[in-house]
């Protein structure tokens, strides 16, 4: 599971900053036909109270056949339920592949599922992996798993029916997922077995001591910071420590900005720890796509209420000319 965060900053649901303590996971699918993870970010990471979107909505992560993109921290409260579970409950969206269109909201007109076998396999399997990693993190398990239409029937969620209008079309359902998901955590190896030197990680929630029988992890070591693997070896052996072997943590990383300085120098059980893939991008730009006949003076005219900041457009995205094309992303400035 390649994994890679940027959270939507300018969304009003990462705005309003509150947090939960995720006590399950739901499972959504997008029913927008081929628009994969990565695209979402400059659909949603807008904001409903300065009119650039028309929906207030937001999940902690989408999850396609190739990537997962995570847009919001895990313990902050997302709006993807429409009930109690966004009070409870980590919310991720499996993209949908091209080729086909709905009508009466949930029913797939011209779905291909031989066609589509090898996309819905790889996207399930990323899916599963990152259930694995998050009921490692949060001390879930496959129980707490569900999906938007069971959220509904438990009266935690909204009228919706994903993922049980598409997942029987690929003879599966969210037991048969649970069941996926429940067989890689007790039979995969630990998804913290490969951490290496360079490796940037960060504490599982659950973590009291840096290793068994150590002293305990302080809130600020756990909280604010991701750390930087610098040394799994001593005289060229494994570090064994507790009964648990160990990696050195010798620089931090701060969450906010991802400026990284010394670190807190000390042993750690791998299993205590999981892998961070990237620093959220925490600048909150906005995003425009180009379109056909548009200019850099008409996009910060439309965009940015005069075509005189056109420049702040270039500067931002170090263009060299005036010369963009359509399906160009362009960053803004605020």
């Amino acid at each position: 599971m390649k994994l890679f965060t940027k959270y939507m900053t300018r969304n009003d649901c990462y705005t309003a900053g509150r947090k939960i303590t995720p006590k399950g996971i739901m499972v959504h699918s997008t029913a927008v036909p081929g628009v994969m993870a990565a695209e979402w970010f400059s659909r949603w990471n807008k904001s409903y109270k300065a009119g650039e979107i028309n929906r207030q909505v937001c999940v902690h992560a989408f999850v396609d056949d190739k990537e997962v993109w995570q847009y919001l921290p895990w313990d902050h409260r997302g709006w993807h339920a429409g009930g109690a579970a966004n009070n409870t409950h980590i919310g991720f969206e499996i993209c949908e592949p091209a080729g086909f269109s709905y009508k009466s909201g949930s029913v797939m007109v011209g779905y291909d599922a031989a066609k589509q076998e090898d996309y819905f396999r790889k996207a399930w399997q990323n899916a599963v992996e990152l259930c694995v990693m998050l009921c490692k993190k949060y001390g879930l398990n496959e129980n707490d798993i569900i999906c938007h239409s069971e959220g509904y029937k438990l009266g935690i969620a909204s009228n919706h029916a994903d993922v049980m209008h598409w997942f029987p079309k690929h003879g599966e359902n969210m037991d048969t997922f649970r069941k996926a998901v429940k067989k890689a955590l007790e039979n995969s190896t630990d998804i913290n077995t490969d951490i290496g030197i360079g490796d940037m990680v960060e504490f599982k929630v659950s973590v009291k001591n840096y290793y068994p029988g150590s002293v305990e992890v302080p809130t600020w070591v756990k909280n604010d910071y991701y750390h930087r693997v610098t040394q799994t070896l001593y005289k060229g052996k494994p570090v064994i420590k507790g009964g648990k072997e160990c990696v050195l943590l010798g620089k931090k990383v701060k969450k906010s900005g991802g400026q990284e300085i010394a670190g807190i120098n000390t042993w750690v059980a791998k299993e205590n720890l999981v892998i961070v893939n990237s620093i959220p991008d925490n600048k909150g730009n906005r995003t425009y796509t180009v379109q056909k006949g548009d200019t850099l003076w008409r996009i910060a005219e439309k965009e940015l209420g005069r075509g005189t900041r056109f420049p702040e457009i270039k500067k931002l995205n170090g263009l060299t000319s005036d010369t963009i094309y359509p399906g160009q992303v362009l960053k803004l400035p605020e």
